[in-house]
């Protein structure tokens, strides 16, 4: 396999049974494979990219059974700002529009004094925002805020707007480092928005 470049054609099916192999590397072949340990060789990069809105495509094609998509997101890992498909043996690259992973759906438990959010991303992990966990708000080009939930190691999820809209329904103002900020509480930990004036006045 080259070790630069693009890497040779390779059908979804010999990536599929490549990434189960990997996945069956965790204990007892449940949860997700251990990533972080693995250190093998760059291999070059694979024609596979993931849109901005989520979805995964193959050599220009989108990528239509959900079971394939999750299997390859449990071994996606990021370093120094680029994507990788990683197993025991080796390392591709792969083009990512924005973020990885979208947060589709949100759950909400306890009251204000303790709210803890959990969110849901579109290949079915269940996050829990804390301070493991954060959210945080990035100007978007139209000079709106886009929020990004931290999912695991260096992998985050672009929230969707009708979420975001949900957040700000139930954002709070508090001072931080003495100005007054809007945000999200959540898991015993605030997530500034932005300046609360700045968000009185777009609301």
């Amino acid at each position: 396999m080259a070790n630069q470049g693009q890497i040779p054609h390779r059908g979804l099916e010999d990536l599929t049974v490549v990434a189960r192999q990997a996945t069956n590397a965790s204990p007892a072949g449940k949860g997700l494979p251990p990533v972080h340990l693995w250190n093998p060789p760059f291999c070059g990069d694979l024609d596979m990219r993931i849109a901005s809105d989520g979805v995964w495509f193959y050599m220009g094609t989108p990528i239509g059974r959900p079971a394939l998509v999750r299997l390859f997101s449990t071994i996606l890992k990021r370093e120094n700002g680029k994507h990788f498909l990683v197993t025991p043996v080796e390392k591709v690259g792969i083009r990512v529009d924005d973020a990885p992973f979208l947060a589709v759906e949100m759950l909400k438990e306890g009251d204000e004094g303790a709210r803890l959010l959990r969110f849901r991303t579109n290949v079915d992990d269940w996050v829990a925002c804390d301070p493991a966990h954060r959210l945080r708000f990035e100007v978007a080009a139209d000079g709106g805020l886009t929020p990004y939930l931290h999912v695991r190691a260096d992998l985050w999820a672009k929230v969707t707007r009708a979420i975001y809209y949900d957040l700000v329904d139930i954002g709070e103002e508090r001072v931080v480092d003495g100005r007054p900020k809007f945000g999200i509480a959540s898991g015993g930990e605030f997530f500034a928005m932005a300046d609360a004036e700045q968000v009185r006045g777009a609301l």
